[in-house]
């Protein structure tokens, strides 16, 4: 690989994250005045809902204790994570420890989801902030928590989910994955602590895995069998990328090989099923049986998708060294910067049609906030720097 090449990226994906995103974030989002912070922005930054969402306040706050423990101590960075910090923790938690979706601009409950998506980011967040602020009182909250959240995640009925009878049974990708990388924010150093855990999370991955035809289905039954319904067809590639660089990132925690070829291989065979030849970008969902999905926006192109794949893509790269790797990364970081990047006010625009037309100005909603962009440019700009130091890496 030309080091030249490493370097220009290196320098797009700096300038991108601390000249553009990060800057708009510091700049629109903080309410010190209540705590947390708005995350309904338009496209210069004004708020055009005051409503907070508690799982995007947990991400942003993660986000800048992480920037603050990582890159430069840097005294604002630490100020917004606390003003998060404490509005999570002092706002957002009901008495049986169930985190809200959404709380009013002062922090009053308004509607809670039956997931554990919210206490996910608030305990990712509050560990963060613990480890970035060195206060450990944060850190105990997490850990009674968790607790609660691993034994949730077994039984959504204790969240109230309801259960039918006529019900096909089906487990969900997305909550062994945001485990696997909750614990891997929560742990530290001590993985050892969440052995058993982790094996358990890495096996609920592995049950969507189907090699033979190099899909990763979002559910399938409880033993990992397809499931022939329109739940069971369901392919998602981002989704299927960011699981992928999860798995390898524990792959390299663990020192797994046989695990680090199936990361691998998940990131590419969902650019391989997922990449529209015709317009280029990522689809959000696909039938795995070429039925039309019923979502009906399964070929609009979003931006979580395409940041998911930046990363995994490079991560990709920087085990085998495989130039196609490299390639695939390429289309996607051109794709997404054309597409996505907003030079005139910053930040990224987060939807489009299938043809790449912007079909929302917003940055900032209720599931687009400061965490899927600044995190994948922070993990792709730390990469390409060990990259550029050390070629052989």
């Amino acid at each position: 690989m030309d080091q030249l090449k490493i370097s220009g990226y290196l320098d797009k994906f700096e300038h991108e994250l601390f000249e553009s995103v990060l800057p708009f974030w510091e700049t629109h989002s903080p309410d010190f005045e209540n705590g947390g912070f708005y995350n309904c922005l338009d496209r210069q930054g004004k708020v055009y809902d005051t409503r907070k969402h508690v799982w995007l306040q947990g991400r942003q706050t993660w986000m800048f204790s992480k920037l603050y423990r990582n890159v430069e101590r840097n005294p604002n960075w630490l100020k917004l994570a606390k003003n998060g910090a404490d509005f999570l923790l002092n706002k957002t938690l009901t008495e049986n420890d169930r985190v809200y979706f959404a709380v009013n601009e002062q922090g009053k409950g308004l509607w809670m989801q039956r997931k554990i998506f919210s206490e996910c980011f608030w305990i990712m967040a509050l560990a963060e902030y613990s480890r970035a602020s060195g206060d450990k009182s944060y850190l105990q909250h997490t850990e009674r928590l968790f607790k609660k959240v691993w034994e949730w995640s077994k039984d959504l009925s204790k969240v109230g989910q309801p259960t039918y009878e006529g019900a096909e049974p089906l487990v969900q990708l997305a909550i062994p994955m945001i485990l696997l990388n909750l614990i891997e924010e929560v742990a530290g150093a001590n993985f050892s602590e969440f052995e058993t855990q982790i094996n358990e999370c890495i096996d609920r991955v592995m049950l969507h895995v189907h090699p033979a035809r190099q899909l990763v289905f979002e559910q399938v039954a409880p033993n990992g069998e397809f499931v022939n319904n329109m739940d069971g067809r369901l392919l998602n590639p981002g989704h299927a990328s960011e699981a992928g660089w999860f798995l390898q990132h524990w792959a390299g925690h663990t020192k797994n090989a046989e695990l680090s070829k199936t990361a691998i291989n998940m990131v590419r065979w969902s650019h391989d099923k997922g990449w529209d030849d015709e317009y280029g970008g990522l689809y959000y969902f696909l039938d795995s049986e070429g039925h039309s999905p019923t979502q009906l926006e399964w070929n609009m192109k979003l931006w979580w998708p395409h940041t998911e794949a930046m990363y995994a893509h490079l991560l990709n790269y920087s085990i085998t060294k495989d130039e196609s790797d490299f390639k695939k990364f390429e289309q996607v970081v051109d794709y997404s910067f054309t597409h996505f990047s907003d030079a005139e006010y910053g930040e990224w625009f987060g939807y489009l049609s299938r043809e790449g037309k912007r079909t929302h100005h917003f940055k900032g909603g209720p599931y687009k906030g400061c965490f899927h962009v600044p995190r994948a440019l922070y993990l792709c700009w730390q990469l390409l720097s060990k990259l550029e130091s050390d070629p052989q890496l």
